[in-house]
């Protein structure tokens, strides 16, 4: 393998930094809530002045990846009546039912955010402005976004870097630096500071209001909101103001001029001194001057404790700071300070006074802060204990502080307060949750609702579940939290002042992160007769993430194996349909019409075979009634549906239409001969059907155009052809009806009357009050030039039109707005030209086949519009809004298309709509010929609680709605789908029915206890402890699994069992007295249990526990295979590698620990030790190499073989390791990674017994992971190291650079941007190519790519490529870093960059492609695509299908190996 591709397949999760900022809208806007809906049946408690106030974004990180959220509250009298009985669950508090996160915008950056800060705005009218966003990326890179209404997206205000060589002096020599640029803003948004390499701070200098930047007037000119902007910046260096170690800093508030307060060690100490030298830190308050670059030092407080490392800034109007140490907080302002210990280890700076103490103890290293009152601040530590921190003002001075216990919750990362009653857990460690709160001086009752919240604030408890706006999350709803008490306020003082705080947990965001290891095992459900891509969906990954009470399994499955009920061969099915049936008798009242509906069972299934069709009745059996119906069966159906509230069925059928009434028919409909040709013309037959309540609309296969027209007075249907196409010459590639539902139909909104249609009763079109409550109805059409038009029906007026749509371009505007970025007709007149110069290409046929507009349900939902195209491409458009100036409006222009007066057309015009591309996870390009193309989307409201989108074909696929995202979930199992519909029934609870290419029918259900809304579904089994590592015992389907848990002990109990292994004598503790001996440790105790997959998809079930010994930790647990060489017979076994921990006193040793699994049937014995073994070392690493047990005891590997009884051993290896982290095997060869050493590549020789070395990296690495990559007959040996790199190296002893062959020499190397922890070798399908010829050749079906898992919750793979494809892909990577504007301004060549954090390194070749900037590609609009793939000497055809051969690396279409089940 000299070539390899690099791809992300799963994002990170684990969110780093949070904050809160007005990014999309402004606090004028008064939150973006809805004012709530005044309903008559719905009690009116609450004052109509809303308490929660205006609420800002949230803004997230995870690794690389960059989202931002709006909150959606539901207000307790909203009238969204089946949203707020899920809310109702979670309890009301101060008058809201609940909150859900909604997604913005996303994306994923070309460098990891160190740290996020929101500038806000100043001066001026601050509520009409926005606030921007402030991201700094290693080494010293400052990033300034502000969001655009007019693209829906962040833009780039101002980039500033301080790298390169003019940069250079900053670092004074230095090459590594502790941590990356720390990011700080003035509360009052005058100026923003970051520290850059430790002692280099940079002043931003924002823009004043009203002095404006040249875009500010544009920007109003075109109705967007002016964010906050950075003027300029200039450095201050600290090593000039005597500060040398700079822990942290922060602008604090009430100053007229910006104020920064820094808190620096003015020397060190260090642990043997600290009983000293303890004092060490101060803080220096700067008034910072940013027109005359001056920041004289205003006031400072010396003696600190040495561990204080964090700054508050206590808000307006106490103001001062409040400096965070692991013992003790201390408020600090000009002229007051006061100090509060948490512990027995706090002491006081000068040892004469006393350090008032909380009345309990508690470690506040590592905690994270924030506001919840300007009085009140939330800790959270780093046990995951929340305190509440009260500030004793007496209007004068901070007179004392006083701590009190609140809940436990997660383990945070950070925590951000959301306007004034919700704030937002961040973590990295398990599900970052968003939390309602309420403060009062007394205790409050609580709403009898909230009664049961008393437990922790978890993220996998019932509670946070409740109120997600979907319903799907009911399924997440799997796992029970555990209760802890609710500490009461801490003193029964009278003039006590303690705050109590109640919570409601409103909404959750899954993470998976960190993936310390994973194994990849069999599925329940798996199919043992899978072949090829079906095969990979029998797998799922079960993976160790999160820590402590976090801790959880993770079960992740890359695509959805649904639940099958039951399956039917049915030969030749062209498409499936069910229908309801609702008499008219059972016509109920508005209020209950939708939850009705929603649990309405369907009446008949309909199936189209090639030459009948079909009728079953979906009662309890499927019964088929074909004879007894009057629906037409004497041939194929193309649609069917239901009209007129469901109290009719349309069946549509090639040359003609059915109404239904139940069984009977109430009309019959034919669509004769085309009228203009003569007598010998062809038939003109439905092509195509969309429905839309009363509408029926038809698509001719001569490219016309049919309505039906319903009349639900009198449920009858007549035929009629719009006047718009009536005689039209331009032939009609796809259409379909869009019904935008509700009282407030969405598109009104982008009319821009959108003022008359807000707030008024009375119905707006039609006298039918019936029709005002169904909402509009648009017809989109796309016609075979790529243009697509909306009309309103029945008028048929156009109100929106965008000209080459079939181009895919980023953005779709009304073609009679004035684009002020670009001159449209530039862009057609280049589609024409690029058209005509690649005929050969056979883009000219190129046109959108299949179109769908939905707008799922949710209160702030917006349409999406799926078109896919000729060759398989997929586009995906999200709707927005922006009310661009009247002046944009190109109103003459419209005259020459419609026959209406000019001012109905320009009234009725979308004025406002947009729409912006939305990349798809996904490769699902199939050609589809026009002739045999049938409807491969299929809209869904309900199925297991999902709503969405399902895409049939070859490789189908489901597209999920949550939080305003769509979530895009293969389904492998089956093959190819060819029908798909969806099935309510008795025995069959909204699921589904599908029929495959084979010719099967299967009728299911999603899984249940998955949640969809992740990048890949995943089942998380709480362990209320850390896993460590898995393995997977394949024969039984068990799973393995190293946990620890913190126990209390005491001293004596730790000191007891210490035994000096070299001299035998006890470990002397006479000197401590036995108050001490008494006093309680936490000390983690470790175990491996043996989990069990539950057989329904439930929880899983522990078979056996296996415990360690005291202060024994197991550091490794593998199933190995093992030659008995008294029996001759392989055996597999459990093997467990463990190690004490006695302190640095006690020699290190551990045990090699051999159980057998499953051998009784007695369920109580799963597990049976049959040897245990004492050696020197840890044994931190475990592998089966031909029958015998590699062991890597301490600085020693040892090769061992099993007699049935005893492990003996037979060879070893002295080399220089310190620590092995991982070892892996394929054949005889061996390689080994070192904690510090970098790798080794041994090999084995039976003949004579001997472990030798045949190369290493003579360079220093310190590896995380290893493992082989193997491409046909080349052997190439990859490995992860502590900076974040992965490095491939490969064994040549005949090259002379490799000094004889005792190097390794590098292949290729490639940042990651995240810890990977493991890598797994799995096989690759043959690519299409491949399976083309008869014969392939070894070199092309023995090819293993690597899997692997990061710290942050990332999955991704690394997969060898041939040559030719490299090549092409790398000219494409070349063209694509310039060719596509990257978020942030960062460049992807510098992220990809190896990072050597100062060490000395030769940089190796450049042979990985990064397909992470290769995925842009798809995205760029088809003119571009053609003209990159020109300018690189290649076809768009053979540059998109090449990301597919790459590993299939798309849907990771890994078949199990053999290799990797050492």
């Amino acid at each position: 393998m000299s070539f390899a591709a690099f791809k992300m397949m799963h994002w990170p999760t684990g969110i780093e930094n949070c904050a809160a900022g007005y990014i999309t809208h402004c606090i004028a806007d008064f939150g973006p809530q809805i004012p709530p809906i005044q309903t008559d049946d719905v009690e009116y408690d609450w004052p109509t002045a809303r308490r929660i106030g205006p609420i800002p974004n949230l803004i997230v990180t995870a690794g690389n990846v960059l989202e931002i959220y709006v909150v959606r509250v539901q207000e307790s009298n909203s009238a969204d009546s089946k949203g707020s009985l899920d809310a109702k669950r979670s309890g009301l508090m101060a008058g809201v039912s609940g909150a859900a996160l909604e997604l913005v915008c996303h994306y994923r950056l070309h460098g990891n955010v160190e740290s996020l800060a929101v500038l806000c705005v100043n001066g001026g009218d601050s509520s009409r402005r926005r606030d921007s966003i402030i991201l700094s990326f290693c080494d010293a890179k400052v990033s300034v976004l502000e969001y655009d209404d007019s693209i829906h997206a962040l833009r780039a205000s101002s980039l500033h870097c301080f790298e390169g060589p003019e940069w250079l002096y900053l670092k004074r020599g230095r090459e590594s630096f502790a941590r990356g640029p720390l990011v700080k803003v003035d509360p009052q948004g005058r100026c923003g500071g970051v520290l850059v390499y430790d002692l280099q701070l940079i002043i931003l200098k924002t823009v004043q209001a009203g002095s404006g930047l040249a875009g500010d007037e544009e920007a109003f000119s075109f109705g967007g909101a002016i964010s906050a902007r950075i003027d300029s910046s200039y450095i201050v260096n600290l090593r000039d103001l005597d500060m040398k170690h700079v822990k942290d800093f922060i602008f604090v508030h009430g100053y007229i001029e910006p104020v920064l307060v820094i808190l620096h060690e003015r020397e060190p100490t260090w642990a043997g001194r600290i009983s000293w030298k303890h004092h060490t830190c101060m803080i220096s308050a700067l008034s910072i001057n940013t027109a005359m670059k001056q920041h004289p030092l205003i006031w400072s407080a010396m003696s600190l404790p040495h561990d204080a490392y964090k700054l508050l800034a206590v808000p307006s109007p106490i103001g001062g700071v409040l400096v965070i140490c692991a013992n003790s907080i201390h408020y600090h302002r000009q002229s007051s300070s006061c100090a509060l210990a948490v512990n027995s280890f706090a002491v006081s700076g000068d040892s004469s006074q006393e350090m008032p103490r909380s009345s309990f103890n508690a470690e506040l290293d590592a905690a994270h802060a924030t506001w919840l009152a300007n009085d009140v601040a939330m800790l959270s530590t780093k046990t995951g204990e929340l305190l509440i921190l009260t500030l004793v003002f007496d209007g004068r001075v901070v007179q004392r502080l006083d701590l009190s216990k609140s809940k436990a919750s997660i383990l945070t990362s950070g925590i951000t307060t959301l306007g004034n009653s919700l704030f937002f857990l961040a973590s990295r460690l398990g599900d970052s949750l968003l939390v309602q709160f309420t403060c009062g001086t007394e205790p409050t009752s609580l709403p009898s609702a909230l009664k049961d919240e008393v437990g922790d604030i978890e993220g996998d408890g019932p509670s946070s579940r409740q109120l997600l706006r979907s319903p799907s999350d009911a399924l997440q709803d799997i796992v029970g939290g555990e209760e802890l008490v609710l500490y009461g306020s801490t003193s029964n003082k009278a003039e006590s002042t303690q705050r109590s705080v109640s919570y409601a947990v409103r909404d959750s965001l899954l993470n998976v992160g960190p993936l310390k290891d994973f194994s990849y095992g069999l599925r329940i459900n798996a199919n043992p007769n899978a072949t090829g891509i079906a095969k990979q969906s029998n797998y799922e990954l079960a993976c160790c993430s999160g820590h402590g009470k976090n801790g959880a399994l993770c079960i992740l499955q890359q695509s959805i194996r649904p639940d099958m009920i039951t399956e039917v061969e049915l030969p030749g099915c062209k498409g499936i349909w069910t229908v309801y049936h609702k008499s008219s008798r059972s016509h109920n009242s508005d209020s209950s019409k939708s939850a009705a509906e929603d649990d309405e069972y369907h009446a008949y299934l309909i199936i189209s075979l090639e030459t009948k069709t079909m009728v079953l009745e979906t009662a309890d059996l499927l019964g088929e009634v074909t004879e007894s119906v009057d629906y037409y069966v004497q041939g194929s159906t193309i649609a069917a549906g239901n009209l007129f509230g469901r109290r009719r069925v349309v069946q549509v059928f090639a040359q003609g239409a059915r109404i239904l009434d139940g069984s009977y028919m109430t009309q019959d409909l034919s669509f004769g001969t085309n009228s203009e040709s003569g007598p010998g013309s062809e038939i003109v037959t439905v092509s195509s059907v969309s429905i839309a309540d009363p509408y029926v609309l038809l698509r001719m296969n001569d490219g016309s155009i049919q309505l039906l027209v319903g009349d639900p007075s009198s449920c009858t249907v007549s035929i009629s052809i719009p006047s718009v196409f009536d005689g039209s010459k331009k032939s009609i590639s796809a259409c379909t009806l869009y019904h935008d539902k509700g009282p407030d139909p969405w598109l009104r909104k982008a009319s821009t009357d959108a003022w008359l249609s807000t707030g008024i009763t009375e119905p707006i079109d039609g006298s039918d009050e019936t029709l005002q409550d169904q909402g509009d109805i648009y017809c989109i059409v796309c016609y075979e030039n790529g243009t697509l038009e909306m009309f309103d029906v029945p008028n048929f007026s156009c109100v929106f039109s965008v000209d080459t749509f079939v181009s895919g371009k980023a953005y779709l505007v009304d073609s009679f707005v004035k684009e002020p970025i670009k001159d449209r007709r530039k862009v057609i007149s280049s589609f024409h030209k690029v058209t005509g110069q690649s005929r050969k290409e056979n883009v000219q046929n190129m046109k959108v086949i299949e179109l769908a507009m939905q707008r799922w349900s949710g209160q702030h939902s917006r349409p999406f519009i799926f078109g896919i195209l000729t060759d398989g491409t997929i586009l995906c458009y999200h709707a927005y809004l922006f009310e661009a100036p009247e002046s944009t409006r190109n109103e003459e222009s419209i005259s020459g298309r419609d026959s209406m007066p000019l001012e109905n057309r320009t009234a009725c015009r979308l004025w406002n709509l947009r729409f912006v591309r939305v990349p798809l996870d996904m490769h699902t390009r199939e050609e589809m010929s026009g002739a045999t193309a049938y409807l491969r989307m299929t809209i869904f409201n309900n199925v297991g609680g999902c709503q969405g989108l399902f895409l049939s074909g070859l490789r189908p696929a489901w597209f999920m709605v949550f939080r305003e995202r769509l979530r895009i979930h293969p389904q492998l199992c089956d093959g190819s789908i060819v029908a798909f519909t969806v099935l309510h029934n008795v025995n069959c609870n909204h699921g589904f029915i599908y029929v495959t290419s084979q010719g099967f029918l299967k009728i299911c259900q999603l899984p249940s206890g998955l949640s969809y809304d992740n990048h890949w579904p995943v089942q998380k089994i709480p362990l209320k402890c850390t896993p460590h590592q898995v393995t997977y015992f394949a024969e039984k389907n068990l799973y393995p699994l190293i946990v620890s848990f913190p126990v209390l002990k005491t001293s004596n109990q730790i000191l007891s069992p210490l035994v000096d292994q070299e001299s035998g004598h006890q470990i002397d503790n006479d000197n401590l007295s036995s108050e001490e001996l008494q006093q309680t440790y936490t000390v983690d105790e470790f175990e491996v249990r043996v989990l069990e997959p539950e057989k329904s998809g439930g929880p899983w079930q522990i078979r056996a526990t296996i415990p360690m010994q005291s202060s024994e930790n197991a550091l490794t647990v593998r199933m190995v295979t093992l030659l008995n060489t008294t029996t001759k017979e392989n055996e597999t076994l459990l093997a467990v590698g463990t190690a004490y921990v006695q302190g640095e006193d006690v020699a290190a040793r551990g045990r090699v620990l051999l159980y057998a699994l499953g051998r009784t049937d007695n369920s109580q014995n799963v597990v049976s030790e049959i040897y245990s073994k004492e050696l020197k070392g840890a044994i931190s690493a475990l592998a089966s190499l031909q029958g015998h047990l590699l062991i890597a005891s301490g600085p020693k590997i040892i090769l061992h073989k099993w007699t049935g009884t005893e492990l003996n051993g037979v060879a070893f290896f002295d080399a220089p390791p310190l620590y092995v982290v991982s070892l892996n095997i394929v054949k005889n060869f061996i390689l080994l990674g070192d904690i510090h050493k970098s790798i080794y590549f041994l090999s084995w020789k039976e003949q004579g017994a001997q472990l030798s070395l045949l190369a290493k990296d003579f360079g220093s690495l310190d590896c995380f992971a290893t493992e082989f990559l193997i491409d046909g007959s080349t052997l190439s040996l990859v490995v992860s190291d502590e900076q974040k790199n992965v490095q491939i190296f490969y064994y040549a002893p005949k090259m002379s650079e490799s000094w004889k062959g005792q190097k390794l020499l590098s292949r290729a190397e490639f940042h990651v941007g995240a810890h990977v922890t493991k890598f797994l070798r799995l096989q690759m399908l043959p690519t299409s190519s491949d399976r083309s010829n008869s014969t392939p050749s070894p070199d092309k079906t023995n090819r293993y790519a690597l899997l692997f898992g990061t710290l942050d919750g990332g999955i991704g793979c690394i997969a060898p490529l041939d040559e030719l494809t490299f090549r092409r892909l790398q000219s494409l990577q070349k063209k694509l870093v310039d060719a596509v504007p990257h978020v942030a301004g960062l460049n992807p060549r510098s992220f990809r960059q190896f990072k050597s954090n100062g060490k000395a390194h030769q940089p190796g070749p450049d042979s990985i492609v990064d397909c992470e900037l290769l995925c842009h590609y798809e995205m760029l609009p088809l003119e571009q695509q053609l003209e990159i793939a020109h300018q690189i000497g290649t076809t768009r055809s053979q540059t998109t299908d090449s990301p597919c051969t790459i590993c299939q690396i798309r849907e990771q279409n890994f078949l199990r190996a053999k290799a990797s089940e050492e």
